[in-house]
């Protein structure tokens, strides 16, 4: 009777699943026009998941690589704009405006296709929890993906630092401001501070599926970014080219304090996107599938 009842239940199982699964292949779009379901967003999300974990891991490695420097420009216009406006506005007011500028590596990334790890969190979520990829193998290609971007940021770092004092853009002392800034809260603000954080570019990720023309895109990407700068939210990526540039410049800023960073940051991050986007919004769909049947 319990290898009966196993079974059964295995097979409810198996059931919902193929619910789901069909549920995902429908497409109740009417128009170019017409705003996409849950579902659509969802089934288009777990594609490209899917895509994702089909690519090579040099394709890979070699796709975040490039993240990790593109989103290095947002942090040239972060410096170069600090510097410029030193003297000429109060202190207190420079960190808020140079968040303005802060999206700009986000819309070369997201635009380029490139792997960032908090853009792709909650996607590379997604096929797990549709119970098409494994965790093991979600934890592997969210490995490769970081080690990818920090390597990218560390080197756009370096090229950077010797860079903007020679372009006379932005100094050292700007360099090591902005490191502070960045490590200025406790290690809880910071991990919850890089939850929220990863909440928002997960939600990006979903928006950005949702939409269909550029323009709408570059919106999108904007007002994430921006809101997360201007707030001083943590992020991992840029936040590692901000901390490793800033310990690279002073000896007030150790290697423990990068390390630190880097861990509760990433940690936080993975947990924003992973439960607060693709857990929350994969759920609701699967309980409205349930409640049809």
């Amino acid at each position: 009777m319990a290898w009966k009842r196993e079974k059964t239940e295995e097979q409810i199982e198996a059931e919902k699943q193929r619910d789901i699964d069909k549920e995902l292949s429908k497409s109740n779009s009417k128009g170019k026009d017409t705003a996409k379901t849950h579902g659509e967003i969802l089934r288009n999300q777990i594609i490209d998941a899917l895509e994702t974990y089909d690519k090579s891991y040099q394709s890979i490695f070699t796709s975040s690589l490039t993240a990790g420097l593109e989103i290095g420009f947002s942090y040239l216009m972060l410096c170069s704009l600090y510097f410029f406006l030193i003297g000429k506005v109060d202190d207190s007011s420079i960190i808020r405006i140079v968040s303005l500028v802060y999206p700009l590596g986000f819309i070369l990334v997201v635009l380029g296709q490139s792997i960032l790890f908090t853009e792709q969190t909650a996607l590379l979520t997604l096929p797990v929890l549709n119970k098409k990829r494994t965790v093991g193998s979600m934890l592997k290609l969210w490995g490769i993906v970081i080690s990818g971007n920090l390597v990218g940021g560390y080197v756009i770092a370096g090229i950077l630092l010797w860079l903007g004092p020679h372009l006379g853009i932005f100094n050292r002392e700007v360099v090591v401001t902005i490191a502070k800034h960045v490590l200025h809260a406790s290690p809880p603000v910071i991990f919850v501070s890089a939850i929220v954080a990863g909440w928002l570019m997960g939600l990006l990720s979903w928006l950005l599926a949702s939409s269909r023309d550029t323009i709408s895109r570059i919106v999108m990407i904007f007002m994430i970014t921006a809101v997360m700068a201007f707030t001083g939210l943590h992020h991992s990526i840029i936040g590692s080219v901000e901390i490793f540039s800033g310990m690279l410049s002073s000896p007030d800023i150790s290697l423990w304090d990068y390390v630190s960073f880097q861990s509760t940051a990433l940690l936080g991050n993975a947990f924003g996107g992973a439960i607060f986007v693709a857990l929350l919004k994969y759920r609701a769909f699967v309980f409205n599938i349930i409640s049809k049947n």
